[in-house]
């Protein structure tokens, strides 16, 4: 059967509404005190894949969450194909630094927005969306498996450990990620690879307490400093990662990222420089060498400031490797490097936790090929390949648990959505090609 865009674009109310629906619930599965708006989110969707035809059991896993996975069973010896998504958000954070409510569906400028509106609730409509396109397509021959968690923005506990004891609840032929997506709005993209990751807590000791700065600055250590120098020491003077024993110049085989979009993906402030020189790549610093942030630090507020010398100060680093290196060794390599370039005599503790590998794709394979294609069909332009930053522990895990099932990464997401940040957004037009794609890939799979 041949198809048309139409057949997506003209459910576009309907997904307006759903996305509406599901983005009202701030279901923060990290906050004990959200727990009623998880359990409605979760309600909602069971309804709403039931409507599409899909039942699915709510697990309660050991986290405490509400894992939703459920099947539509297929001709027999057919292939089976797993739908992945979320209904978990970050939280919405600072009110005011959002044009609108994060929790009323908003479109402006072309674009809807909502905490969650792209990471993962877009991707959990779209879902719904290509489930009735299927069905204008004459339908699909394969079994359909649909797992919803509600967890993952906070490690995923209670899946990972649902996986480990009852694998054969995810066994499939081919799961499908939406947990990603494109390169730019418009730009049919499959994800490759997934950055592994860590966090690393680092304090810096002195002084036993605060010392008045009038009668010992100068000769005094100061721990903020101290810290300062020995975080410093992990870049060169061109903003590159340095971190000794480690690898730090690796390159990225696949596609480059324009300067301009990056300089407006990353929302650079006017004057501000991107890390490296002009010589170096972008994509080589995002997707092929290890990187470090420092996501918080922690000495006397500057409200609370008073004439003395900080005695303690602290920080967490955040660090991304490329998928072929383990995390938990180059954290350890970060403490090693730390302790080595820590000034002053001062004493240092750093703690290691929440390692995750990274993940790599076989874009040559059978799944991996069909869904290229149904990308460049459903947007009528070549599909490229990308790595993704962030990490989805859940891709190890399955792939350990269904070592023969190909997996694959894409969806609603692209730069401009900002997940995570005030004003998240999602262009509908990438809703709309996703889920048509995600429909041609069901009509055609294991014919």
């Amino acid at each position: 059967m041949t198809f048309s865009i139409d057949t997506v674009r003209n459910d576009r109310p309907r997904i307006f509404e759903q996305l509406k629906e599901i983005v009202s619930f701030n279901s923060v599965g990290s906050d004990p005190a959200l727990a009623g708006e998880c359990t409605a989110a979760a309600e909602w969707v069971q309804k709403a894949f039931a409507e599409a035809g899909v039942e699915l059991e709510a697990i309660k896993t050991v986290d405490g969450s509400l894992t939703l996975i459920g099947e539509r069973t297929g001709e027999e010896g057919a292939p089976t194909v797993l739908l992945y998504s979320h209904y978990d958000v970050v939280p919405a954070g600072n009110l005011d630094a959002w044009t609108n409510s994060p929790f009323e569906l908003t479109e402006r400028d072309g674009r809807w927005h909502g905490r969650g509106a792209a990471d993962c609730k877009g991707n959990l409509v779209m879902h719904l969306a290509a489930l009735r396109a299927l069905e204008q397509l004459g339908g699909t021959t394969a079994t359909i498996k649909v797992l919803i968690e509600g967890t993952e923005e906070c490690g995923g506990e209670g899946l990972s450990t649902l996986i480990k004891e009852r694998p054969e609840l995810f066994a499939a032929d081919a799961i499908l990620i939406a947990d990603a997506g494109n390169v730019a709005v418009g730009q049919p993209t499959l994800t490759t690879a997934l950055r592994g990751g860590a966090q690393i807590k680092v304090t810096m000791r002195t002084l036993e307490a605060g010392v008045h700065s009038g009668q010992f600055g100068g000769a005094a250590p100061d721990a903020v400093k101290a810290l300062m120098r020995a975080l410093d020491s992990l870049t060169d003077e061109h903003g590159r990662t340095v971190i000794d024993g480690v690898d730090c110049a690796g390159t990225w085989p696949g596609l480059g990222y324009d300067r301009e979009a990056f300089r407006g993906d990353a929302l650079l402030l006017e004057g501000s420089e991107i890390l490296g020189e002009d010589g170096d790549e972008i994509a080589d610093f995002l997707w092929a060498r290890p990187a470090l942030t420092v996501t918080g630090f922690s000495s006397t507020p500057v409200d609370k400031a008073v004439n003395a010398i900080p005695p303690v100060a602290s920080a967490n680093l955040n660090l991304r490797v490329p998928a072929h290196m383990d995390p938990a060794e180059v954290a350890v390599k970060v403490e090693d490097h730390i302790r080595a370039h820590t000034p002053w005599g001062a004493q240092v503790e750093v703690e290691i936790r929440d390692a995750n590998r990274g993940f790599t794709a076989d874009p040559t394979k059978p799944a991996a090929q069909l869904l290229s294609q149904c990308l460049a069909e459903a947007y009528g332009k070549e599909t490229v390949q990308m790595g993704m930053g962030g990490s989805i522990p859940l891709t190890v895990e399955l792939q350990e648990a269904h070592p023969d099932a190909e997996i694959a990464l894409f969806g609603v997401e692209e730069p401009k959505a900002t997940i995570h940040s005030p004003n998240e957004s999602v262009d509908p037009s990438e809703i709309e090609h996703i889920a048509m794609t995600e429909a041609l890939f069901l009509s055609r799979f294991g014919k």
